[in-house]
């Protein structure tokens, strides 16, 4: 037998037995099916509108469906729940706010998964002002005649926000505690009954999201006192902010961010980072959320894991001196 005609045999039985073996599984290329993307609030808000705007993103971006699905209640602790039980597989995913990174495990007795270790920081998606609003009524045109006004009627100013925990409520708690006035906390089931009551002169004082309050400002029915973010916003360039107004230091916004499961593999979690990036980059993006006042801010994945533990930290400290924190 020549040496060519013994390689052939060898060839063709090597073939036949590749063939004739039981075909291996291959890892699908990622993703291969759609994702859901978890909201933790009712459809129509700031979180819900993020979700899907940047959800569109990422479905032209990897071509299947990212489905936005809504599952309030419990102050986001039922959709923040949903994350973190699901695998890490990375079609699980969430559009979350700063209560349910950073607030809700010290204000509610158990919210049924721990945040720290059972949830995957992957992008921070940006900010929105919160505004401190009063009843025109109120003598008080400057945060300066409020804190006087306060300290010369303890006990008598209220303050309202939108429920207990919510960034509203710890904004309010948080500014009774630097400036050491004595005023009385009035949650509400959200934040149109509270705006209602406030515009009423029911309550005095609020400290709500800047998109809810803005055309009650423009209005002439709220004043707006200071926003409370580092820096001015836009859409109330005359308003300075509480740390201009004498409040050194103080901040206190709404952050929204997307997450995962706590199980996610790095490689997929710094995937995920880099296209929730860049679709937040997109200028279509920047364009639609900013009409609902988000300012984006962009942070490495690894910065925005270290942003969670730092707001964390800070609000459990405000939850424990406010006392607001329930049994």
């Amino acid at each position: 037998m020549t040496h060519s005609r013994l390689s052939l045999i060898v060839v063709s039985s090597v073939l036949g037995a590749a063939l004739s073996a039981p075909v291996q599984a291959q890892p699908a290329a990622w993703p291969s099916k759609p994702i859901t993307l978890i909201v933790p609030f009712a459809a129509g808000g700031t979180n819900d509108i993020l979700a899907r705007v940047v959800g569109a993103k990422l479905s032209n971006r990897y071509g299947v469906p990212v489905v936005v699905e809504n599952r309030p209640g419990a102050g986001g602790n039922i959709g923040g729940r949903a994350v973190a039980q699901a695998p890490g597989d990375g079609y699980t995913l969430g559009a979350v706010s700063v209560g349910v990174l950073a607030i809700n495990q010290w204000v509610y007795p158990d919210i049924g998964f721990d945040p720290e270790k059972e949830l995957t920081p992957i992008a921070l998606a940006g900010h929105v002002p919160n505004v401190l609003v009063a009843n025109p009524a109120l003598p008080a045109k400057s945060v300066k005649e409020l804190i006087a006004y306060a300290k010369q009627h303890p006990g008598k100013l209220n303050f309202a926000s939108m429920g207990t925990g919510t960034t509203g409520h710890l904004c309010g708690e948080l500014f009774r505690l630097e400036t050491g006035i004595d005023v009385e906390h009035v949650p509400y089931k959200g934040a149109a009954p509270a705006l209602a009551d406030l515009i009423a002169g029911h309550v005095g004082l609020m400290c709500d999201n800047l998109t809810n309050a803005l055309p009650h400002i423009q209005a002439g029915k709220l004043r707006a006192l200071a926003v409370t973010s580092k820096a001015r916003s836009e859409m109330l360039p005359d308003v300075p902010t509480l740390n201009e107004a004498g409040v050194k230091g103080f901040e206190a916004t709404a952050w929204f961010g997307f997450v995962g499961p706590g199980s996610m593999k790095p490689e997929l979690v710094e995937r995920l980072h880099q296209d929730f990036a860049a679709a937040l980059a997109d200028q279509d993006v920047r364009e639609r959320l900013s009409k609902q006042g988000l300012g984006i801010e962009a942070m490495s994945q690894a910065e925005f894991k270290a942003f969670v533990g730092s707001e964390a930290k800070k609000w459990k400290t405000v939850v424990e001196r406010a006392g607001a924190g329930k049994p």
